[in-house]
Parts: structure tokens; sequence; C-alpha cells
């Protein structure tokens, strides 16, 4: 009998499932028993209901399903047909597992020996026969008892829905959200005619209070009769808007309600326990320790919070990942605790707790915590800092490098850690998820891992701000708070301008800057201050321009502080973001676009990169500022420059963020011939070229290319939609070094590519 609850009605809705495949499959058998496409679908069904039956650890199920399994096995190998008489036998057992399912689901004990279909081979191997091997008493069969009275009537409890049909539905559902929204933006402009409609009454009262005498005493008189029914039909106008505007708001009232609910309810299919992916570890916990000569004692808590599926099929390797970390470079080996002080076995504690709209999840280890002196060193020879910037930094700052890309400290390469891929790839599954991770470590005392996600992701709240001519959404769970700020109040930090907020220094760069968007005050926007003259001169013709204030919006990402100016800080909308598809999977400082209810299109921004670009940036010295620091030599680096060819300007305008974000120089060509050009006049340590382009494609560049000496050792990439073999066929002997169709494109196989061909 199966305990737990919940794997009880799991296991009854799937082996029902099973049940009814299997016994459809036995009936079209009888008909067509040597239906190939058919025996692999009844074999699998068998198969599957085996390996349930084994994880619950139903024995008798699993042996009946197995000997199921074994007779289709040998029947679609070819290797013994099956008789009728052997489908009669299998329908027999069919029956009797349809009893042991009720009994593992706390049902009475069906009493029946278990009937075990096993194959045998006869003839010496030159006929093969498949027969029923019976136990005891072989023609003994109880067959199920029924699941409800003759009085009751029939219902199916559960109903197992593909994922993918709930993932449509939730992103049907976000899409009514956004209807919604747009409704109460319709409503607003019915308010307005709704004002309109009431200056216009009044004007044609005021007008029609002398009838029969025009206002100007010339001109035609307005008859008494007109001007009556003029009235007459103006307050019926006012009459019909008004009841149009009170039933909007009736109907919008109700889609409010009814939008409300029904998000809840998809929103609550979608919930899965964190159990589901929890009860994956304790086994590898056990067998990694094992392997390492370690004692790991996992503890686990908070496994009943329910999340979205799509968390936990994101989270299962992060934090696999996790505990894989904590294994190999926490916890320490028994002599070394021993040594120490410690208990022999280590602890590593998993632990969710569930705060508001998010869901916390933390990894614990008491073992020796980071290495900060192999850290740095790590640091060092890797380029990233100087000993001077290393020694200047603060435990936390040293703590945060081992999340860059590649970092770790391990000597040797094993199947644990040692291979490259490390806290980076951890950190950028939290924040495709809206999330965000931090860590605390401790000398001896061990080392903390928290991950903050949203419960579900099917809508996000952003913040809404425009910089010149453009909107831009911020996801409101990052948002710290706002204010405005003087040039007067802002000073350099690093080299970088910045704000005071709650007596701690936070940079605060211009979006437009981060961005690398041109400047709206170049552009006759400034900030806080109307554009009175169109020109570029405001702190000339408006003394007040360089003492304007301005809107500046500071994020909170785990421990970091950002502040963004904007020029203006407009609304809060709930919206439906929508990923950037291939080839953009993955852009520099955005994490997707929406369409607002105002049928505007906005790019929703990843507040994790703008902290990483603000960080990064170049410190550029801004009017007003205070003083202004140049970056040392020793830290400017010669970068590899790239020669992007792409004639569409927005896939450039991407794929130029997505190499520069990997710190490649690119200059950009728009076609072949401007390619051309560009070689002419600098050195390229690759190309990177889309195909199909007007003036010269892609495949006659490479080919021109490859006809000049000096580029014979140039890598190609060439990047495109033509994703043929026939295609690749000819991007190759053009010359190409590499082909990457963008029907499956991925921006770390542009990048590793890049790597393998410069060496960089």
């Amino acid at each position: 009998m199966i305990e737990d609850k919940e794997l009880a009605q799991l296991f009854k809705a799937e082996s029902a499932e099973h049940l009814a495949k299997l016994d459809d499959g036995l009936l079209r058998l009888e008909k067509t028993p040597a239906d190939q496409p058919l025996l692999e679908e009844v074999f699998r069904e068998s198969h599957s209901l085996k390996g349930a039956a084994r994880m619950l650890g139903l024995t008798k199920i699993e042996t009946a399903a197995h000997g199921l399994e074994t007779i289709l096995n040998t029947a679609r190998k070819g290797e013994a047909p099956l008789t009728p008489e052997v489908i009669e036998r299998m329908t027999a057992v069919l029956g009797e597992l349809r009893g042991l399912v009720q009994e593992a689901l706390g049902g009475e004990t069906t009493g029946a020996p278990t009937t075990t279909p096993s194959p045998s081979l006869a003839g010496g191997g030159d006929v093969v026969v498949a027969e029923i091997a019976a136990s005891t008493h072989p023609t003994e069969i109880t067959p199920s008892k029924p699941t409800q009275t003759a009085s009751e009537p029939f219902r199916i409890e559960t109903v197992r829905v593909e994922t993918r049909k709930l993932d449509d539905l939730l992103t049907l559902v976000g899409e009514l959200s956004v209807i919604e929204g747009r409704a109460q933006h319709r409503l607003s402009l019915m308010d307005a005619l709704l004002e309109q409609w009431a200056l216009l009454e009044h004007s044609h009262k005021k007008g029609s209070a002398d009838c029969g005498v025009h206002p100007q005493g010339v001109g035609r008189v307005v008859p008494v009769a007109e001007a009556t029914t003029t009235t007459l039909r103006i307050a019926e106008l006012g009459k019909g808007i008004r009841q149009a505007r009170d039933a909007f708001y009736e109907d919008g009232a109700r889609l409010e309600t009814t939008v409300s609910t029904l998000e809840e309810q998809v929103h609550a299919a979608r919930l899965l326990p964190l159990s589901t992916v929890f009860a994956l570890f304790p086994r590898m916990v056990h067998d990694l320790a094992k392997a390492q000569g370690k004692e790991v004692e996992l503890i686990i808590e908070g496994g009943e919070i329910g999340v979205d599926k799509r968390i936990l099929e994101e989270m299962k390797d992060p934090l696999m990942h996790l505990l894989r970390n904590a294994i190999d470079h926490g916890i320490e080996a028994q002599p070394e605790r021993e040594r120490q002080g410690k208990p022999r076995g280590g602890v590593v504690r998993l632990c969710a707790l569930r705060e508001n709209s998010t869901v916390l999840l933390e990894v614990r280890d008491d073992g020796h915590g980071l290495d900060m002196e192999a850290i740095k060193r790590i640091a060092l020879k890797r380029g990233l800092h100087d000993e001077t910037t290393l020694a200047a930094m603060t435990p936390a700052q040293l703590q945060q490098l081992i999340f860059l890309p590649g970092f770790s400290t391990s000597t040797f390469v094993t199947e644990l850690s040692g291979r490259g891929v490390g806290l980076d790839v951890v950190r950028v599954n939290v924040e495709r998820l809206k999330g965000d991770i931090r860590m605390e470590s401790s000398p001896q005392q061990g080392t903390l891992m928290q991950v903050r996600l949203p419960l579900s992701l099917a809508t996000t709240r952003l913040l809404l701000a425009s910089v010149g001519d453009r909107l831009f959404g911020l996801p409101i769970e990052f948002v710290h708070t706002s204010r405005r700020v003087r040039e007067e109040d802002m000073f350099t930090l690093e080299g970088r301008p910045a704000i005071s907020l709650d007596g701690q220094p936070v940079i605060a760069p211009r979006l437009a800057d981060l961005l690398e968007l041109p400047d709206s005050r170049r552009l006759g926007k400034a900030e806080g201050v109307p554009n009175v003259t169109g020109d570029v001169g405001h702190a000339a013709l408006c003394p007040t321009y360089a003492q304007a204030p301005t809107v500046c919006i500071v994020l909170q990402v785990g421990d970091e502080r950002l502040g963004l100016r904007v020029d203006e800080l407009l609304d809060e909308e709930e919206v439906v973001a929508k990923p950037l598809g291939a080839p953009l999977a993955r852009v520099r400082n955005v994490s997707g676009l929406t369409i607002l209810g105002s049928g505007e299109i906005c790019a929703v921004l990843n507040p994790a990169d703008l902290v990483r670009t603000a960080h990064k940036g170049v410190r550029i010295a801004e009017s007003g500022l205070r003083s202004a620091e140049p970056i040392p030599q020793s830290e400017i680096r010669a970068p590899h420059s790239i020669l992007l060819v792409e004639d569409s300007a927005l896939v450039r305008a991407m794929e130029k963020r997505i190499l520069e974000d990997a710190g490649y120089e690119v200059v950009a060509a728009v076609d072949g011939v401007d390619a051309i050009d560009a070689l002419g006049r600098r050195p390229f340590a690759a190309v990177v070229s889309d195909i199909i382009m007007p003036n010269m494609d892609g495949l006659t560049l490479t080919a021109r290319i490859r006809q000049e000496p000096r580029y014979k050792d140039l890598p190609v990439v060439l990047v495109t939609t033509l994703s043929s073999d026939e295609d690749k066929r000819r991007g190759l002997e053009a010359g190409a070094n590499a082909y990457i169709p963008k029907p499956s494109f991925d921006q770390r196989v542009l990048l590793e590519t890049l790597q393998r061909l410069i060496g960089r």
C-alpha cells in the first residue's frame, strides 16, 4: 500500500492510463498480432507501468508488468509471434494487475496469486514459442473489485493534461490580463469623451440662453424650435455616453474579477511541490559523498511549498550544482573535521521558505567556507584584477568573483568540478527565471547560497520609464526606490557618477549611457525641464537647466544597488513579457519585449545585466560632477576586433551587443561590399557574416576573402537562416570555418566557436 497520499494520487492516475492503453492494445493485437507500431506502443505502456511500480516498491505489480513487457519484447523483435492463447493469458494478467493496483491504493487485498507471463524457447531454437508459466493455480484469476457501486454515478476524478497545454493556457491567461489593462485605457477615453460632452453642453446652454438672438448680434437668428431640438439631441447623446460608460465600468469589474480568478486557478494548476525536485537529491548526495570518502547528511525542509512547473524544471540542475559544490568544495574530509573539533559527518541543508510572492531556496553547509587567498590567486592569474585592486576588495566583493564565467579554485579536473562550468551557469539560470542569488561564507563555519525566485512566471509587473522617445520596463520586484537628484548632489566613485542613499554611495549612471542610446539632452529633451528651444545649448539659454533635478530609479539585485537616471517615470503595468527568440536568445541588458495596454512595444530590461554593465562600463566624466578620474592605462586591454556583416539593423545591433558583452571590439558592415571596404582599412581577428544580403552575399564575401593570401588564416563564421545540409556544404566549400544556423542559434555556440578559432 502506498502511504504517501500525493504519490498515491499520481500513481492512481498514471496506472489507470497505462492499464487502459494496455487493454486497448491487447484487443487490437488480437486482430493484428504482427502490427509493429502497435507492439511498440503496448510494449512502452507495460515498461512505463513497471517503472512506476518499481519506484514505489510495488513488487507484485512490477513482476507482472515485467512479464507482459518480456512477452511483448520477444514479439516486437520477431522472436516469437503472439498467438490468441498468449494474448488471452496476457489479458487475464491485466485483470489481475487492476486488482493489485487497487490493493496498492488502499483497496481490499485481491488474494489472487501473481500470474506472471514469461517466454520460453522450444524446437531447438528453430521455432520461438511464447507461453505463460503460471504459478500454483494458473487459472485462478480474481477480477478487480469495481471502484464504484451501481448506485454511484461514474466520475473521472483526475485528468492528465500535457504540460504544453497548460503552458499555452497560461500564456492565454496572461494575454487576457493584458486585454483587461487595455480595457481600462478605453474606459479612460470614455471618461475624456464625457468631459468633452459636458463642455459642449455647457457651451450650448450658454449660447441658447438668448434664443432668437445671435450672440454677436449679426448673422442668422437661431429659431427657438431648432435650439430646443439641438438641446434634446445633446442631452440624449450625453445620456447614451453615460449609459455606455456605466456599462463599461460594470463589464470591466466583471472582467477584472473573472481574469483574476482564472489566473489564480491556472497558476494553481501549474504549481508543483518542491519535493518533486528535492526527492532527487538524497541519493545523489549519498553517492557523491561516498565516492569522496566523506560522511554527509542532507537535511531537506520546505518541500511542500508549491512553485511554477517551469521553475522546478529550470532549477533542478542549478540546485544539483550547488549541492555538488557543497560536498566537493565545502565539506572537509573526516580527518580534517576531527582536527578542527567538528563532527566526523558534515551537514548540508536544503531549505525552502515562502515569502509573499517569492520563494527563498537555501543551500547551507558546515564546511570550511571559501578560501579567500585561493580566490585572489585565481583572479590574479586570470588577469581579472591587479594585486592592488584585490587587496582593496572587501570579503563580499571577493566572494562575488566566483560567479564569473569559468572561475574555479579546483586544482584538478573531476566529475564534480574544475571543468570551467561553475556558478556563472547557476547565476544565468536564476536570472533567466527573474530571480537573484547571493552568498555568505565564514571561515571554518560554512557557506550559504540563497536563491530568491518568483512563485510564478506568467506575468510581470513593470515600472515604466522613458529615455528620449523610447519606453523601457523594469521588473518591479527589483526596484528599491526612486527619487529626484540634482547634478550638484552627485559625485564620482571610482570614476563613475554616484549618489548617496541611506548614507551609502550608489553608482548612478544614465540609462541611456548603459544602453548606448543617444543622449536625450542632445535631442532637445532635458531631464526634468521642458524643451523650450529645441537647441543644444540649454545651459546657456536656460540657466536653470544645469540645476534641474533628474529622476533616478534605484535597483536592488541581491546585495548590489544601482541608480538609473531616466527622463521620466511613467507608470506601473502588468504585462506578459515575451522572451527574445533566435538568434537573439541572450542580449545584454534586455530580457524580453512586451506590448503595453496602450499598444506600444516596450523592452523589458534585465536588472542583473544592468548592474554588471554599470560596474564594467567605461568611466566617463559628466558635466557638473566634481571630478573625473581617468582610466589607468594598466586596466586598458586591446580586445580582439570582430567584423560583423549583417544587413538587418535589428539583428546587427543584437549580435553586436552579444559580442561586445563577451569583450570583443565590433565593427559592423551592412553587406559584403561594405565588409570588403572595412577589411581594407584595418585588420580583424575574425569575420561573422550573414549569407543572404544585398549587393554581395556572405558566400561571395567568404570566397573573396579566401582569394586574398593575406586573409588565408582569417576565421570566417557564417550565421544564417539557411540550415539545410546543402547550405552548410556550400558555406564550407566557400571557405567558412564554421556555420551556425539561426533557427538553432545559441550565443554560447557563437562565442565558443570564436574562442576556439581565435584562441582567445
